[in-house]
């Protein structure tokens, strides 16, 4: 018979007793590597951790400007904000006064409107009652006056005359 081997041991059992000589292996690794990169850094003068920092401050800073300016941006609309605000309440009271005023003149044109309606009412009945008593007066009433061409200059200077000592 064929004898198999054991399918539970380690990969540690496989070498045996020799793990001192593997931890010295990677090890020695780990020492090759870190040299090589730290003669990599400062051959090349380069080394990320600076640079990391530095890129820090400066978004750090573009940051703290960029707040700046949206701060003053902020105020600046706050401003105009009031601004605006004002001038509303400006033309609001304006548009206030100008209602009262179109109310005020709405009334007055009423009042105008039926004062000149009243007038045309009394106008009219004056006018039927001169028609009626004209037509009433006909027979009894004498015939005008005619005035010859001399009278008529005397008229225009007497007319003149109380004109002149009307003015002055």
């Amino acid at each position: 018979m064929i004898e198999l081997a054991p399918r539970s041991a380690s990969p540690i059992a496989r070498f045996g007793g020799q793990p001192i000589a593997i931890a010295a292996a990677a090890l020695v690794i780990v020492v090759v590597g870190a040299t090589s990169i730290t003669l990599w850094r400062a051959y090349t003068g380069s080394a990320p951790e600076t640079e990391r920092v530095a890129a820090t401050r400066q978004l750090q800073a573009r940051a703290a400007q960029a707040s700046e300016q949206l701060v003053e941006k902020t105020k600046g609309l706050e401003a105009t904000q009031q601004e605006s605000i004002d001038q509303l309440q400006v033309v609001q009271d304006q548009l206030l006064t100008v209602r009262r005023l179109l109310a005020a003149q709405q009334t007055d044109t009423r009042k105008l409107s039926e004062q000149v309606g009243t007038l045309t009412e009394a106008i009219d009945g004056l006018r039927q009652s001169f028609a009626s008593a004209q037509a009433a007066e006909p027979a009894a009433a004498p015939a005008p006056r005619t005035r010859s061409a001399k009278a008529k200059p005397r008229s225009n200077r007497s007319a003149n005359r109380s004109r002149a000592k009307a003015r002055g």
